[in-house]
């Protein structure tokens, strides 16, 4: 998927997008579902269980609409801008970094999977087949960059400086590193297969690729209680924390088997469902948001 524009576009329901205009229950104490549908921002809704997820809000009393967004950098800027009431793409570590980056106060309202992330070649079937000095790529969020290159050094494929954490970055491949890395936008990983040995790519893109998840040449363990940081979120404004509406989407979502059915089918059995309560999230955000100026 190469970079593009924002593309604003509704799943095939009765709804019309409203991009830019004022997020309804914004004041966190109103009933988001009386004063307009709720926007929600995802990267990848044509995924069939949003649309089985609008229509399990529906029968709740709330009107859902689904925006979506072609890349990860652009989903919380608009939720900060007020364009979305709540956004569902993204880890905590991708939010703490957000967060610290565009000092910036979203929150963590809820939970749905870990994935694993995945490494994948066009051209070879194992990991031991990846020939020395070949080059691999890794996704260049700075989240993703360190996770993917945490996976290629679990299989020997680099050493990292201080034996690696979730502030890695490319430059700290140690010398003398099996393969070369190269960091790429995240949307590109996939396609740049054809080019480099292997590839890190996100679970957003793998199917987009023509991929399947088991053709993962390796994966890291997302029931790993290291992994926590790895949850991904529905995310809100700081001052939604607590509104009733976006707090009942987030229980349809968890507790609808239809939707969670359908994101098992999109991840291909390998998402790991996580009912992580709402206070643990905003705990881990908060540790990684510190861990990161730590490290700066």
């Amino acid at each position: 998927m190469s970079k593009r524009l924002l593309t604003a576009a509704a799943l095939a329901l009765p709804l019309t997008l409203l991009l830019g205009a004022c997020a309804g229950g914004s004041d966190g104490s109103g009933d988001a579902a009386s004063e307009g549908p709720v926007r929600i921002g995802v990267v990848g809704a044509g995924d069939p269980y949003w649309e089985t997820y609008v229509e399990a809000a529906a029968a709740e009393g709330i009107e859902v609409e689904i925006v979506d967004f072609t890349e990860y950098t652009q989903p919380n800027p608009a939720l900060s801008a007020g364009e979305l009431d709540l956004n569902q793409f993204q880890h905590i570590i991708y939010l703490a970094t957000y967060n610290v980056n565009a000092d910036d106060d979203l929150v963590a309202v809820g939970s749905t999977a870990t994935y694993p992330l995945g490494l994948y070649s066009s051209q070879y079937g194992s990991v031991d087949e990846i020939p020395e000095g070949s080059t691999v790529v890794v996704p260049d969020d700075e989240s993703n960059q360190a996770r993917g290159l945490l996976v290629l050094q679990a299989q020997g494929l680099i050493e990292l400086k201080d034996g690696g954490s979730v502030f890695s970055t490319v430059a700290d491949v140690e010398p003398g590193s099996k393969v070369t890395v190269e960091a790429l936008d995240a949307a590109l990983t996939a396609t740049s297969l054809p080019d480099v040995a292997a590839a890190i790519i996100n679970n957003d893109f793998v199917e987009d690729a023509g991929l399947t998840f088991d053709e993962a040449l390796a994966t890291d363990d997302p029931s790993d209680p290291s992994a926590q940081p790895y949850i991904n979120i529905f995310a809100a404004k700081a001052e939604d924390a607590d509104n009733p509406t976006y707090q009942k989407l987030v229980e349809i979502f968890q507790d609808t088997t239809a939707v969670t059915d359908g994101l098992q089918e999109a991840s291909g059995g390998s998402a790991v469902l996580v009912k992580t309560p709402a206070d643990e999230l905003a705990s881990a955000l908060k540790q990684v948001e510190d861990d990161i100026r730590a490290n700066q």
